[in-house]
């Protein structure tokens, strides 16, 4: 099988963010990146498909130079080489943007499978996926916690050729309530992984040793793409607290309390 995850570099959680001067997003001075969770997960997968079924994992990411960081931690992991569509451009970019970006270099490359996280732990809008699916005309399912692959009698199980594969992917949804639903895909077809679905593993020193030597294929952008949507203004919430003490007898202050919830707060 030929398995494509696709990553982001987020800003560190631990980190504070901090507006630019135009309000519009974060300012790159001064941030610490990481990968991002969701996509975490979805690597993880990815390598244990490849663990069971064969073939190679190929992790591709879109973004200025500072994303081979997390593709260099991918290829430690365990990926077998790496597409970076490099543009500074596309560190901010909105998910329709920056599928349609990678969709263009990763078309050539006729994956079985393509695994994302969920959504991206900046902007959170879980939109990439789907995207990127609709780009490549592929079927893709949501909210992903478990992945059966189900190999095709008339095609070779491992083959790293890409679309070879001719099989079947069965898939576990998360729903709300604590429900599930249950899927089955035609292949190739496109994932959304849940964090959480695995246990991550962790670089080794032999890993991180082997990703200096793994192939990061450089795809520069035939064109400049239009993003589909446009940040206006960023700002960090407020915090507003306001503490009033009633005075009074018992039964003063819970006339006063019930007054206040029923006419200013209107939760009654």
């Amino acid at each position: 099988m030929k398995i494509a995850v696709c990553i982001k570099q987020v800003p560190s959680r631990e980190w504070q963010p901090r507006l630019n001067d135009a309000k519009t997003w974060i300012r790159d001075q001064d941030v610490s990146y990481e990968m991002n969770e969701p996509d975490a997960y979805a690597l993880e997968e990815a390598l244990r498909l490849r663990e069971k079924h064969g073939g190679e994992v190929v992790v591709c990411s879109a973004g200025p130079t500072r994303v081979q960081q997390v593709i260099r931690e991918a290829l430690a992991r365990g990926a077998d080489r790496a597409l970076h569509v490099e543009d500074a451009a596309l560190g901010a970019a909105d998910a329709v943007t920056a599928a349609t970006a990678l969709a263009s270099a990763m078309a050539d490359e006729r994956f079985d499978l393509i695994l994302t996280g969920l959504q991206s732990d900046d902007q959170g809008h879980a939109q990439f996926g789907p995207a990127l699916a609709a780009t490549l005309g592929m079927p893709h399912s949501t909210i992903i916690m478990e992945v059966q692959i189900a190999p095709s009698t008339s095609s070779g199980q491992g083959d790293s050729g890409g679309q070879g594969h001719g099989g079947t992917v069965r898939v576990k949804r998360e729903l709300e309530g604590g429900w599930f639903q249950y899927a089955t895909l035609p292949l190739p077809a496109l994932l959304t992984i849940q964090s959480g679905i695995n246990q991550l593993r962790y670089a080794t020193l032999k890993g991180i040793m082997a990703a200096k030597k793994k192939e990061i294929r450089k795809v520069a952008l035939p064109a400049p793409l239009t993003p589909r949507q446009k940040i206006l203004a960023l700002y960090a919430p407020e915090k507003a607290k306001q503490t009033v003490m009633i005075g009074g007898s018992a039964a003063e202050a819970a006339r006063e309390l019930v007054k206040r919830l029923r006419d200013e707060a209107r939760v009654l």
